[in-house]
């Protein structure tokens, strides 16, 4: 008897810097088939004033267009919509401002992935759309950064995101409108500048085949069959004399190229600049343009079998070899504060599933890795470390509740430094902190010797360890000692422990 064929739909949403971008795809079986591609110009990093705050007009741009892109996925399940926001809501001072108004017209969650995750997603909607090859070069060029990936297969093994994209160049080397050799000149030098760190590394590694992705890419190659070179394939020689079409007009508004749409127009020229900086640096021969970019790679992974839980898992792995992590007494925490968790998660108002189980059992994995920097505040070199290293497979945010639950995991609680969080609510993270805090306590001693069960409860902010013998204390002064020094950190933010 033949079984049903299960399907579903899908969706993923990129939130760039010059236009919002969904996909939407059926999961047939083992098979995605795209659906509907929608692209909406928002211009968002043409909104950030001087101060690094997006403007009101910027904002509401990019609620409208969220607005339209709720009505196609209007129903779908949250497990089945990713939305990434990139450089410029990275940068933006206000961008919290902007995800709380969204979520009046989006009902899903909002990530802000860092410029390192972006591109190993982005490497992995070219690697899915493209034939294999022994390895690649990926280069996505967006309205406020420029991403550059060498991998193979479906792996991203060379990442860089830099702060260069099309409107912010067109901001800074093309301000007066003017196309001439000098502004080409000049915005060349700063993006061969920004290339210079780590252009050697690239060159060094090497790739078979070379790939750009998104828009900027996207319009070069169609300008470039335009005009005559009917495969599309991007040269240096063939850039070269893009540059010198561009300068026989002295204004970006007067530019007439086959294909140009006017959208595109006003930073056409500056993406040309940094692709030829990006070629020469690089030596790059020539490049072949993917339909494949951020969005596709988002979809690609929420896919079981593209697995996702395992690039996180092995991203904490590497993690933790590199700052030679206890392993043992690591997982004892962990085992401590899942179980803590499981016991207190109904009082918290957390649902079974939630992805913030998987965030405190990294986080006690990864709790000391700070460690290897130095005993003495190691909880803050801890903290350091998990927000500023790349981790693959975790959003900004993400990597933020790791960091605080570093932060905060002994010691005074100056609950006054925590960040604010856009996707997680603040009483759910000091639940997990004092989970958090009492797995590492218990396990303290470090010793073979096994803890009586313990089990922990929670009524508002009075919480309870309790164990079934009632001499526990009494046979582990050591930790009595503890409980009593972590007892008065609670009462100082007014917070009860009972034990």
């Amino acid at each position: 008897m033949n079984q049903p064929i299960s399907s579903r739909e899908i969706a993923a949403i990129d939130l760039g810097s010059n236009s919002f971008h969904m996909v939407v795809a059926k999961v047939v079986d083992q098979d995605l088939q795209l659906i509907s591609r929608h692209k909406q110009r928002v211009r968002l990093a043409s909104g950030l004033d001087s101060l690094g705050n997006l403007d009101n007009p910027s904002i509401e741009c990019g609620l409208e267009c969220l607005a339209m892109f709720a009505e196609r996925i209007q129903g779908f399940e949250p497990d089945n919509v990713r939305i990434a926001a990139t450089h410029t809501l990275r940068r933006a001072n206000n961008a919290h401002i902007f995800i709380q108004r969204a979520r009046e017209v989006m009902p899903f969650p909002i990530e802000i992935i860092p410029g390192s995750e972006e591109a190993r997603l982005i490497y992995l909607g070219v690697a899915h759309t493209q034939p294999q090859s022994d390895s690649m070069l990926v280069v996505d060029i967006g309205g406020g950064s420029t991403e550059m990936i060498i991998g193979k297969g479906f792996e991203a093994e060379l990442v860089n995101s830099k702060q260069m994209g099309c409107v912010s160049y067109t901001h800074q080397y093309f301000a007066n409108g003017k196309l001439s050799k000098k502004n080409f000149a000049q915005a060349i030098l700063a993006a061969e500048q920004k290339l210079e760190s780590m252009a050697s590394k690239y060159r060094k590694k090497g790739w078979q085949s070379a790939f750009g992705s998104s828009g900027t890419i996207k319009a070069i190659h169609e300008v470039l069959i335009g005009l005559g070179d009917e495969d599309g394939i991007i040269t240096p020689d063939r850039l070269n004399k893009l540059i010198d079409k561009l300068c026989e007009w002295n204004k970006i508004d007067d530019i007439d190229l086959p294909t140009l749409t006017e959208d595109r127009k006003p930073v056409f020229a500056a993406g040309v600049a940094i692709l030829s900086a990006i070629f020469k640096d690089l030596h790059i021969k020539e490049m072949f343009f993917s339909d494949g970019a951020l969005r596709e790679g988002l979809l690609y992974e929420m896919e079981d079998r593209f697995k996702y839980s395992d690039i996180r898992l092995r991203t904490t792995e590497n993690l933790a070899a590199k700052h030679l992590v206890d392993l043992e007494h690591a997982a004892q925490v962990k085992g401590y504060a899942r179980d803590f968790l499981d016991n207190v998660s109904s009082e918290l108002g957390l649902k079974a599933g939630s992805e913030l189980f998987d965030l405190l059992e990294w986080s006690a994995l990864l709790h000391e890795v700070g460690l290897s920097i130095s005993l003495q505040a190691f909880h803050r070199h801890s903290a350091y470390i998990l927000r500023h290293t790349n981790m693959p497979g975790f959003n900004s945010e993400q990597q933020l509740v790791l960091s605080t639950l570093a932060r905060f995991q002994r010691k005074a609680l100056k609950l006054n430094e925590m960040n604010d969080f856009s996707l997680f609510k603040k009483k759910h993270i000091t639940g997990l902190i004092r989970v958090l805090r009492l797995a590492i306590l218990v396990n303290g001693q470090r010793n073979d010797d096994a803890l009586p069960e313990l089990t922990l409860s929670a009524k508002d902010d009075e919480w309870t360890l309790s164990c079934v013998d009632k001499d526990w204390l009494e046979n582990n002064k050591l930790l009595h000692a503890d409980l009593l020094t972590e007892q008065e950190y609670w009462s100082a933010v007014g917070w009860d422990l009972k034990f």
